[in-house]
């Protein structure tokens, strides 16, 4: 009886704070919260502070469309806070918003994810966050820690695992044995560039303005980092506004092949980071990622392809997580049971 109550007013969640999208995983019950990490604001003319008009996924419809009195904001840059006063607005709100189908009693246990190079101020920002938008305990985990916890990789034990997680401000690589990060990289370079890069594609060669929603609608259906030659290329009608004849509205057609090639600086980004990481990789740990493979986690890895290209540069075997968008988050609630276990050593308090 007590083991069902306490089930039922559990408290403690695992956040995957990222820079495209914030999710939200309670133990017991999974993902409950899935939204887009943007904020929309209003300005009055006699006011120094605007205030939120929306938050997540109804925030997100207004890029683009707002007037000058309304702003859309992405409080995350990079994987950490740009934003400290709307990053703290955007927790509570999803908080609020989960707590209100009961899934948690007030006053959670949290635990936040971070890129593996966040730097102390950067982990303590997120952390002052989270405490302010009403969390009673926050602990803090490294993104590719969590993400391989998702994935299901054997973490704790001597042996080399090797994750690659692509989230929409930065991708993390990262080499694990023992409970601990042997290596970590953080570059710059994720969803949110890939989507610019097709918008620069689009603008350069077609002459045509596109906005950030319709990049990333042209990169979940055509998106792909390797055609092989039995692929079949791919179309779609893109509309936007024309640069040449003084913007009237415009369309185009972009094929598959386009977005591999708009892509390519990006991607080759975070091949070389991976490369560099195995360069650094220690002997034995190397064997063991040699036979086991690298595993994708995050919102990119589910780009067409990319693990084939990854694969292809470094002669390894290259697979995608079970619900990579999800990892890090369900892997933090991996983590917060450790917790719970006394098992504290994956955590950076600091």
């Amino acid at each position: 009886m007590f083991k069902f109550l306490s089930n039922l007013f559990n408290n403690e969640i695992s956040i995957d704070l990222g820079t495209a999208n914030t999710l939200i995983y309670v133990k017991g019950k999974g993902i409950v919260l899935n939204e887009p990490t943007v904020v929309a604001v209003r300005h009055e003319k006699d006011s120094k502070h605007g205030y939120v008009v929306a938050v997540g996924r109804e925030a997100k419809k207004m890029i683009g469309r707002t007037p000058d009195s309304i702003k859309t904001i992405r409080p995350l840059k990079d994987g950490v806070i740009a934003d400290v006063d709307y990053t703290e607005k955007m927790l509570k709100y999803f908080l609020k918003t989960v707590h209100g189908r009961g899934f948690f009693t007030p006053d959670p246990k949290v635990l936040i994810s971070v890129p593996g190079k966040a730097s102390k101020v950067e982990r303590q920002a997120i952390k002052r966050a989270a405490e302010n938008a009403g969390a009673t305990e926050v602990y803090i985990i490294d993104e590719p820690m969590a993400a391989a916890l998702g994935a299901d990789l054997p973490v704790s034990e001597a042996c080399g695992s090797m994750v690659v997680d692509i989230g929409g401000g930065t991708t993390d690589i990262a080499i694990i044995s023992l409970s601990g990060l042997v290596y970590a990289e953080s570059v710059k370079v994720g969803g949110d560039r890939f989507n610019s890069d097709i918008i620069d594609y689009v603008r350069r060669n077609m002459k045509i303005g596109i906005g950030e929603q319709t990049a990333e609608r042209i990169k979940e259906k055509i998106g792909t980092a390797f055609i092989q030659k039995e692929d079949e290329i791919e179309y779609i009608e893109v509309r936007g506004r024309s640069l040449q004849m003084d913007g009237i509205p415009a369309q185009c057609q972009i094929t598959s092949e386009n977005i591999r090639d708009a892509l390519a600086n990006s991607l080759n980004a975070i091949v070389a980071a991976v490369k560099l990481a195995l360069d650094a990789c220690p002997a034995e740990l190397s064997a063991d990622i040699s036979e086991r493979g690298i595993v994708m986690t995050g919102g990119g890895a589910l780009l067409k392809g990319f693990n084939t290209l990854i694969a292809e540069q470094t002669g390894l075997p290259v697979v995608v997580a079970d619900d990579p968008l999800t990892c890090v988050a369900r892997g933090g609630g991996k983590a917060i049971e450790m917790l719970t276990r006394a098992q504290r050593d994956i955590f950076q308090d600091e």
